[in-house]
């Protein structure tokens, strides 16, 4: 009995070990790989395990390469992982790239792929070019009217170019910015509404898919419109503006009116002070006269009846009541 036991042990024991060995190494890919007429080593699994690389995607992307007719190799496979990439990706790529007869290392597709591009749905632009759409831009033609158009580019992906080459919002810009051209270069609005192909060719001539990671291939008007009048805009608000500064220098000029009014009503003030003020020196110097004995009596009288009838002929001339006719009478 206890022989038993003991042989039931060591059997659980080898049966563990061998579950034990067969999850650490990949028997069965090892296995897939011979039937697939693909020669991996099966230490080479093992060294996969060790370098935190899962055997089952090397073997599987290594066997779809090897039917392509790919020459492949499972260190680049490996490299390609270790750096960040996505191996499964890149070999349907170059799987893509082989059946469309486009030429396609595995050095650059890795290098697309490093560089944050899908290398695969660049491949599968390169066969079946895709058309962007553009928003709706506005430009004005030299008689001010605004024109609103919305182009669709049809691009086709330059797989040489995918590495350091602009994207899709340079082509976006670039085709915005021939638009406004074109538009701002004609005399009127009517000539683009009349061949919205002039929009067209004159953006194509211009090679606006230079530096990007596409080739342009067509530029087609999908939608031209009329917009605003922006001259007459311009010209209202232009005339507005006129307006205020001339209302703001009149106001400039009948506030220096005002304070040159201001000023001289001031300088009136002030001479009537001095006139009363030098009037006020005429009795001094009389009597400082009748002191000296420089002027008489009857002078004084004299010059009395001439102030009195000067007092009355103002007031006769003003149809006011005579002052210092009395005095005048006496004398």
């Amino acid at each position: 009995m206890p022989e038993l036991i003991a042989l039931i042990i060591m059997v659980a024991i080898v049966f563990v070990g061998v579950a034990v060995l067969f999850s650490f190494i990949p028997v069965g890919l090892w296995i897939s790989a011979l039937a697939a007429g693909v020669k991996i080593g099966i230490f080479t699994l093992v060294g996969m395990r060790f370098r935190r690389v899962p055997p089952s995607l090397i073997v599987n992307s290594l066997i779809k390469a090897d039917k392509a007719g790919l020459n492949v190799t499972t260190n680049q496979l490996e490299a390609h992982y270790l750096a960040g990439g996505n191996v499964d990706r890149v070999v349907n790529a170059l799987i893509a790239a082989e059946r469309a007869n486009i030429p396609l290392a595995f050095e650059r597709a890795a290098a697309i792929d490093l560089a944050g591009r899908n290398v695969l749905e660049a491949v599968q632009m390169s066969v079946n070019p895709r058309v962007i759409e553009t928003p709706v831009i506005a430009a004005m033609a030299k008689n001010g009217i605004e024109v609103r158009a919305r182009a669709r580019v049809t691009v086709r992906a330059n797989i040489d170019r995918l590495v350091g080459g602009a994207g899709e919002e340079t082509i976006i810009a670039r085709v915005g910015e021939g638009i406004v051209t074109t538009v701002g270069s004609s005399e009127s609005h009517k000539e683009v509404l009349e061949n919205p192909d002039l929009i067209s060719r004159t953006v194509l001539n211009k090679g606006l898919d230079a530096g990007t990671a596409f080739e342009i291939l067509s530029i087609d008007i999908a939608d031209v419109d009329v917009g605003r009048n922006i001259g007459a805009q311009l010209q209202t608000d232009q005339a507005e503006a006129d307006k205020r500064i001339a209302q703001a220098k009149a106001e400039e000029r009948r506030a220096l009116a005002v304070a040159r009014e201001q000023e001289m009503k001031a300088a009136v003030q002030e001479m009537r002070a001095k006139v009363v003020e030098a009037e006020a020196e005429v009795p001094k110097a009389m009597a400082q006269a009748l002191r000296e004995g420089k002027l008489g009596v009857m002078d004084y009288y004299q010059m009395q009846n001439i102030l009195a009838d000067t007092s009355m002929r103002d007031a006769i001339a003003k149809g006011g009541p005579v002052q210092g006719s009395g005095d005048s009478g006496k004398k």
